[in-house]
């Protein structure tokens, strides 16, 4: 993703008094200028047709991206996610970003008149997406998130990577301080010499209303476990009393139910936008 509920956003409040604004007053002002973006989710599966033919599935996908997403504009990026430490090895995820809710619909438009430019003959363009399905399963899981303002922007890379997602529960019982949780971002994950990315986003419509995701991005599998130590480490850096620490984790910690899930997967660079 080069990018990845109006029910929960976070928001703070600042005044400006004086000419100048404190860096705090600063930060603050660049959350109030935050435009979220809105990002459909769609977890389809692998076919388990003994049958199916997977050996131009790649080259399949590429067709379509070529003629269809990378020439929408609506889209302002996408990506192909598939299994690599999740519950289900069928998983593929597919992933669309775009600017407004409106976008969404917009975009389908859009898709359907590429979709006839690119396959004018109807009985090819019925082939084509037969070929399509079929290496699909018919059941599939559609979510759209609205995304959040702590963000470390993917640097880029035409290599496969590493997405690890932290899907955790939200408290919603106004106990939680949003200020703690960028109080973390700013002086742990915004340092982290790990990440080559960052993104946050939040449930807008779909399965679970509590849901906050957190997707980090890394170039190997590996670099998850360093990437542990490093928060650590920067975590003991920025509160040094460990009992000041342990409190400021405590308060943060209200913000969730306690509860979440990890999932793990690689981009496709391929059909990346």
């Amino acid at each position: 993703m080069k990018t990845i509920a109006k029910l929960l956003v976070f928001v703070f409040m600042f005044s400006l008094s004086g000419v100048t604004m404190s860096q705090e007053e600063t930060e603050q002002s660049q959350e109030q200028a935050y435009e979220p973006v809105y990002i459909t989710m769609t977890t389809t599966h692998w076919s388990d047709n003994p049958n199916a033919d997977f050996s131009d599935w790649l080259e399949t996908e590429k067709e379509y991206f070529e003629n269809v997403t990378s020439k929408n504009d609506l889209i302002i990026s996408s990506g192909v996610y598939t299994h690599y430490f999740t519950a289900d090895n069928s998983e593929v995820v597919l992933v669309s970003v775009y600017r407004t809710w409106e976008d969404i619909e917009k975009a389908n438009d859009v898709n359907m008149e590429l979709i006839e430019k690119a396959w004018p003959n109807e009985d090819e363009r019925q082939a084509f997406f037969d070929k399509q399905s079929s290496y699909y399963k018919a059941d599939h899981k559609d979510e759209i998130y609205q995304s959040m303002s702590y963000m470390i922007p993917e640097t880029e890379s035409d290599e496969s990577r590493i997405f690890y997602v932290r899907s955790s529960d939200l408290a919603m019982d106004g106990k939680g301080s949003p200020e703690k949780f960028r109080e973390y971002y700013e002086k742990v994950t915004k340092k982290s010499k790990k990440l080559k990315g960052y993104y946050t986003h939040r449930h807008l419509w779909g399965s679970n209303s509590r849901e906050m995701s957190e997707v980090y991005v890394f170039d190997k599998l590996g670099e998850i476990e360093e990437f542990f130590e490093e928060q650590e480490e920067l975590a003991a850096s920025a509160w040094k009393d460990e009992n000041e620490r342990g409190e400021f984790m405590k308060e943060m910690n209200k913000l969730f139910t306690g509860k979440h899930s990890d999932y793990v997967y690689r981009s496709v660079p391929e059909l990346m936008k």
